[in-house]
């Protein structure tokens, strides 16, 4: 049961009440001298210490233990006396034993201040947050050496307001440093401190970029693929609504809602004042609206049929819609209550309230939901693979609306193939790029123009097998950490504890 007081001689266990009490002693033994090594075993004295141990049956644990004081045997030594030490079970002036401080500090790891208090007192090693967190920052910090592949990213201190960046080991994903801000000035800095890396994985941060052009010249720089897609993703979003006038013609009718009506109306107001010559900024004027969103309606060819998928629930009367399809289809007068008393010696359950419902839902009517940009997009950018054969061909109808959609679907998949990272990729980029610049979609155009700025780092990215997804995969936990910590902690403890491992 007192396995861990090895070290000491047990001269007595008593019962008190909420606490077991043990006696012990030191051993009799020879003792090194701090000072000097000699090892002596003449008592100068005895002294007692109370320490806390391991708790037992959920019950605290106190150790009073009875060390000596030794004395010196070298004349000249700086220590005449001193009291012996028992490694591995207590350290100078603490009142835990080592284990159980140990225990402590992990819990205080996990969960920091208020809730390690709260967790240790259930599990009978009562500490206030304050003891907690002070354990906590004793925590040693690893040495480690400057890894040859770093990840770097950013994360919120408070959003919009104040962000810090992370540096890791992209390979191993041990985090290496904390950096206060995002500001390139201070990654450059840190970069010059620590020299020996060769490759950068980042996003598409400018400063960033700058940082590690400037502190490394010879670096190369990583774009994560990840960003890449999500940019692409972004655009064709934007593509996608700005040729809603093509595809959306696929869908079944639907009567417009309020949202379209407005979207209608802007279009024409903005499109009558361009006509007259206004410009876009007096267009924003007169009419109220932002800048940009008089930019998206000049945009537009026509006003696009906003529409928004209808989630519904799977009902009693979806076996039945094949057969309410095809009579309503014979006899668009048949009454609600002959199609009630058809269905129901078919098999029909349910009530005609229900029935009621489904039919003025147009549920019957069509054999798919209608389309909205999102989904449309969504289509485009999942793997052709991964598709159900009702989503299949749906892409088909979607992509043969109009040229545009066809050069599009096209583009999405060539750049797809370019994000598994193989040689030659760069080459296969350059004819991407020239392929989308000569298309009619002009989102695409600043997406191909951003690539251009980023070059060398994208080429690294869609070549190498280097990304930047362990460095997301520690920024989720250092968000974790936050919410532990609730904006109560400075930045010290927070850094204190993503680095711990």
């Amino acid at each position: 049961m007192f396995s861990g007081l090895s070290a000491l001689v047990v001269e007595g266990v008593s019962d008190g009440g909420e606490k077991v009490l043990v006696t012990a002693r030191t051993r009799d033994g020879a003792v090194s001298c701090p000072v000097c090594g000699t090892p002596t075993a003449k008592v100068h004295g005895y002294h007692g210490r109370t320490v806390a141990d391991l708790p037992v049956d959920g019950r605290q644990v106190v150790v009073h233990v009875r060390v000596r004081r030794l004395v010196c045997p070298v004349l000249g030594c700086r220590r005449q006396t001193f009291r012996e030490q028992i490694p591995g079970l207590l350290k100078r002036h603490q009142r835990r034993t080592v284990r159980l401080a140990g225990q402590i500090s992990q819990v205080a790891r996990e969960l920091c201040g208020r809730a390690a208090s709260r967790l240790a007192e259930v599990l009978a090693i009562p500490v206030s947050r304050s003891t907690a967190l002070r354990m906590l920052r004793r925590l040693p910090m690893p040495e480690t050496a400057v890894p040859r592949v770093i990840g770097v990213d950013d994360f919120a201190l408070r959003r919009r307001h104040r962000y810090a960046t992370i540096i890791i080991d992209a390979q191993t994903s041990r985090r290496v440093a904390v950096l206060p801000d995002r500001e390139a000035a201070t990654l450059e800095s840190w970069l010059r401190e620590h020299p020996g890396v060769e490759v950068v994985c980042r996003d598409g941060s400018a400063a960033y970029a700058e940082a590690v052009r400037r502190a490394l010249p010879d670096a190369v720089q990583v774009s994560d693929r990840w960003h890449l897609w999500r940019n692409l993703c972004d655009k064709v979003l934007a593509e996608v609504r700005a040729h809603a006038g093509c595809w959306a013609t696929i869908n079944p009718p639907r009567p417009g809602g309020v949202r379209e009506q407005t979207t209608r109306e802007r279009w024409n107001k903005v499109h009558r004042l361009l006509d007259q010559g206004v410009g876009l900024l007096d267009c924003s004027r007169r009419l109220g609206l932002a800048l940009n969103t008089v930019k998206r309606y000049a945009r537009m060819p026509e006003p696009q049929a906003l529409r928004i998928a209808p989630a519904y629930r799977p009902t009693l009367v979806d076996p039945y819609r094949d057969h309410l399809r095809a009579r309503r289809a014979a006899d668009p007068a048949v009454p609600v209550t002959q199609l009630l008393r058809e269905i129901r010696e078919l098999g029909y359950t349910g009530s005609a309230n229900l029935l009621v419902r489904y039919l003025n839902q147009g549920r019957a009517e069509g054999d798919r939901p209608v389309t909205t940009p999102r989904h449309a997009s969504h289509l485009l950018l999942t793997d052709p693979e991964h598709l159900r054969p009702k989503d299949t061909a749906l892409l088909e109808k979607i992509t043969a609306a109009c040229p545009e959609m066809t050069e599009l679907a096209s583009l999405v998949r060539r750049f797809a193939s370019l994000l598994k990272p193989t040689a030659g990729n760069d080459h296969r980029l350059t004819e991407w790029i020239a392929t989308a610049r000569s298309a009619a979609l002009p989102h695409l155009h600043g997406f191909a123009n951003g690539l251009e700025l980023d070059r060398p780092a994208v080429n690294a990215g869609i070549t190498l097998l280097y990304h930047n997804g362990r460095t997301e995969g520690a920024n989720t936990r250092t968000k974790r950490i936050m919410r532990q910590m609730h904006g109560r902690a400075g930045f010290d403890l927070l850094r204190h504890r993503i680095l711990l491992p």
